[in-house]
Formats: structure tokens, C-alpha cells, sequence
């Protein structure tokens, strides 16, 4: 029987024939050319080289956690937790992670804690104090007989850092330090600072809130009914805006529930994510950067169908999306606590302006003030460093004043002798208050020293990436700022 291969148009019978006929050439020297067996011959010989990889490579040993079997030695008593919380009256609808928090206090042995958190959860520190004591000492009495965990810690000592705490830059493990204690709890925040940096361990609790989605959704259907009849638009899916969920991280729950929500009633929904930060998470100084059109349009001038729905109490946050997205033409911002929407905008021209002409006015400076922010982590010494050498290789001189709080007076008490400031705190502080802190002074943030000093342009969509791992020079985590360190053997505290 004669098959014939389509593909290459070689009949099994012809070979064969070819074979029998070849009386010069001896069978092991004659070749046969097809795809087919080029391609197994191709596959087998990449399987033994797969193979003999894996035979040279190391066997992986994966390895329990260092402290996995202290943790599986906490158990707390479901019936002791449920009694603690009930009693204490902390709001149902906040996670404070009670028992991963006495779990770490028990894996490190720790006999003094540290509690600190923004001002607006400052009121139940004291009886969050209370709650983890009374656990703690319950736990450790339960399994006084394992020897995995030590019974020493039943007497625990909390203290509260009542010091103002306007984010997770401000975690404050040296003041925890100062005090003795072995651990900080820092509520109410993202993990900014990196738990290898502090100086004692730290834990993280985001303290989200369970909120009502549903009335957030049935807000945002009405608020789109609305806009679509005074705009005259149509409500069909094609026409409808690209939907952007933001917030701060107490909502990044909601955020999922909104966004599956959304999509079921037919909107085209995203949550964005500027790493390191959790997707949907905004800070005052970070926000995602958010997608202009199909040919990637940086002009501001240049709007886009798309909004941006920011669940937030307040508008600091908010407004770093703002800042950092002029092209979006919508933004909405859901309150959960009072349960209103409100429409919100942004006065960017005005900004520019005043951040213009603060830049123009530093660069006929000569002697340079640098803040760094002492309150917390706010200050990196590593931008600092960068700051000093960039200063240096313009011919400006410079000094540094180390300051927890930047206020008008101590400015003032410079007079004349500084020309321009650069504060390596917070740079809304700039944005937002640079004019007021200094009349006459302009108070640059590390941004826009970078722009005074001509190493970069003054970007029409201002960049809000403090944080961001794809932030520029100036950004806590570009390159070697993200180790915050300051080779002072190189660089002088002052070189004024």
C-alpha cells in the first residue's frame, strides 16, 4: 500500500524503492529528510538534554518556616477571643487581626509593645492595650507546659505612641526602641518601610473596614444615570466610561466586591496597582498612573472615557490621583461613613503655577537647606545623600536641618541666608503648603529640585511616585534610595 505525506509530497513507497536500489551507499548512511522525523529526532534529543539538566541541578529542600512550629503551639481559645471582643465593644466592622498580633508577641518572646496609629484610631488604644494583655496572659497560662513558647511574657507591658502619625512614614520604631520595647504595632497603614529596616520588629495591621458595597453601587447607578442625562449620552455598554476602583487600604476588600459588582451590570472595570502598594491602594504621595488612550496621549488637555470611583472618608488621598491624572474627565469619590457620593476636581493650573515659579526662583539660589524628616521614617538618608551630591556637582552649597515638623517660624528664623529649601518629608508639603511656609523662600520638594537643577522636565502630569517601585531618582524605592542608608564616611553632615 503507498500513503502519501501531503506536507512534504514523499511517498513511503518511493523510499522504500530508493533503498532497495542504492547498492553504493550502505543503510546506515542513508538519510531520511522528513519534517516529521526531524521533528521527533529534534524532541528527543531536547527531552535527554531536559533530563540531564535536571540530573545536574541541586534537589530544591523546602524547609519549614524558622517559626512555623512556634506558631502552631498559639492557639488561642475561640471562645476566649470571642469574649475578649465582645466585651471590649471595639467596632465589629474593623479588623484589628487581634490574634495574629498575640501570635507574633508570643513567637518573639516579647515582654514590652509598642501601639501606634493615626489619630483616628487613637481611641481604642487603650483598650486594645487591654484586650491583647488579657490574651496574651490567658495564652501563655494554656500552654505554660510547651516549651516552645515561653511563659514569661504573661506579664506584658504596652505602650501607646501618642505622637501624630499621618502614615506608615511615620512608623516610628526608634521612639519603640527609646522606650525598651521589643515590638511595634503600627495600625491603620501599608508596610512603607520595610520590616528589615526598622530597628525592632514590626507588624503591619491595615485595620480594614467592612463597609456597605451594595449602597456604594446603587450610589454610583444613580450618580451615572444622571451624568448620562445631562450629557445627553447614551447608556448603552459600548458608550459607558472605563471604570477605575481606588482607595486607601482600610477598603482594598471592597474594592473586589465593587469591581465583580460593576462588572456584572456590564461596566469595563480595573483596579490599578503602583507597586510595591497593593492593587486599588493610594497614598497621599503615590497613586497608580492610570492609561490615557490607545496612542498614549501625555497631554492633559486630552480627555479620556474613563472615571475613577476612590473610596475614602477624605480627599488628601484622593487628590494624589488628581494630581497625577489630569486626563481622567470624572472622578467620584464614595464616603462610606456618611454614605454620599460627591464629584471631585482638581485646580491643576493653579498649581503648576505656584510650583513653576517656586522652581524659576531656587534656581538662582546659591546656598541650598535641606529638611530631613525626622518624624518617624519620613526622611530617607539615602535621598538625602543623593540630594547633597547633586547639589555639589551644580556649585551650590548646602546644609541639613534634621525636623520633625516644618512650620513657618523655624523657616523664618533663616531670614535670608537660605535661598531656597528642599524638604525630604512629604512632598505635598510643597505641593500643598510650600507657598505658605515660606513666603519669600521657595520650599522645593526632591521632585523639583531635580527640575531646578535642569536633571529633569517639568512634567505636565505631575508624578505622585514616592513610593513606587517605578518612581524617578527622587522616589523612596529607585535604585539604592531603597536601602536608606548614608555613607558618611564619604558624605559630611554639611557642606555649607
Amino acid at each position: 500500500m503507498t500513503t502519501t505525506n501531503e506536507n512534504d509530497n514523499v511517498t513511503v513507497a518511493t523510499v522504500a524503492a530508493d533503498v532497495a536500489n542504492s547498492s553504493n551507499d550502505s543503510l546506515s548512511n542513508f538519510t531520511i529528510n522528513t519534517p516529521e522525523l526531524s521533528a521527533s529526532c529534534r524532541t528527543k534529543s531536547q527531552q535527554e538534554q531536559q533530563q540531564q539538566k535536571q540530573q545536574q541541578q541541586p534537589r530544591v529542600v523546602r524547609r519549614r518556616r524558622r517559626n512555623q512550629a512556634k506558631d502552631d503551639a498559639i492557639v488561642i481559645d475561640p471562645k476566649l477571643l470571642e469574649t475578649a471582643m465582645k466585651e471590649s465593644n471595639l467596632p465589629s466592622a474593623y479588623s484589628f487581626e487581634i490574634t495574629k498580633t498575640v501570635q507574633r508577641i508570643l513567637q518573639l518572646n516579647a515582654r514590652r509593645v509598642a501601639l501606634q496609629m493615626p489619630e483616628g484610631l487613637l481611641l481604642y488604644a487603650s483598650v486594645l492595650a487591654d484586650v491583647l494583655k488579657r490574651l496574651v496572659a490567658a495564652t501563655c497560662r494554656k500552654i505554660s507546659t510547651n516549651d516552645a513558647v515561653p511563659t514569661d511574657v504573661s506579664s506584658l507591658q504596652v505602650s501607646i505612641l501618642g505622637d501624630v502619625t499621618y502614615g506608615a512614614c511615620c512608623v516610628d520604631d526608634l521612639g519603640a526602641q527609646a522606650l525598651g520595647c521589643d515590638l511595634l504595632v503600627h495600625y491603620g497603614h501599608s508596610c512603607l518601610v520595610p520590616i528589615q529596616h526598622t530597628a525592632i520588629p514590626c507588624l503591619y495591621v491595615f485595620v480594614e473596614i467592612t463597609i456597605d458595597v451594595d449602597h456604594l453601587i446603587e450610589c454610583f447607578q444613580l450618580t451615572m444615570q444622571e451624568q448620562t442625562r445631562q450629557n445627553g449620552n447614551s447608556n448603552d455598554k459600548a458608550s459607558r466610561p472605563h471604570v477605575y476602583l481606588l482607595g486607601t487600604i482600610q477598603f482594598r476588600h471592597a474594592l473586589s466586591q465593587a469591581k465583580t459588582m460593576l462588572q456584572e451590570i456590564g461596566y469595563y472595570v480595573s483596579i490599578p496597582q503602583a507597586k510595591p502598594l497593593s492593587p486599588g491602594e493610594v497614598l497621599g504621595c503615590t497613586s497608580p498612573v492610570l492609561a490615557t488612550t490607545t496612542a498614549e496621549s501625555t497631554s492633559y488637555d486630552h480627555l479620556v472615557n474613563a472615571l475613577v470611583l476612590f473610596v475614602a472618608d477624605g480627599r488628601f488621598h484622593l487628590e494624589s490621583t488628581l494630581i497625577s491624572n489630569p486626563h481622567i474627565p470624572l472622578f467620584l469619590r464614595y464616603d462610606p461613613y456618611s454614605k454620599t457620593m460627591t464629584e471631585e476636581s482638581y485646580q491643576h493650573d493653579q498649581m503648576h503655577t505656584i510650583r513653576r515659579a517656586a522652581i524659576r526662583k531656587a534656581q538662582n539660589g546659591k546656598v541650598f537647606g535641606i529638611i530631613l524628616g525626622t518624624l518617624g521614617r519620613q526622611g530617607n538618608p539615602a535621598i538625602l545623600h543623593r540630594l547633597q551630591t547633586l547639589l555639589r556637582a551644580h556649585d551650590k552649597r548646602s546644609f541639613v536641618m534634621l525636623a520633625s515638623e516644618i512650620t513657618p517660624s523655624k523657616l523664618a528664623l533663616f531670614g535670608s541666608k537660605v535661598d531656597a529649601w528642599v524638604q525630604i518629608a512629604c512632598p505635598r508639603l510643597s505641593v500643598d503648603w510650600g507657598h505658605h511656609l515660606s513666603p519669600t523662600t521657595p520650599v522645593l520638594n526632591p521632585y523639583e529640585l531635580f527640575v531646578c537643577l535642569g536633571e529633569t522636565e517639568f512634567q505636565e502630569r505631575y508624578p505622585m511616585d514616592y513610593y513606587a517601585s517605578a518612581g524617578g531618582p527622587w522616589s523612596n524605592y529607585h535604585g539604592n534610595n531603597s536601602q536608606r542608608q548614608h555613607n558618611l564616611a564619604v558624605e559630611t553632615t554639611s557642606s555649607y
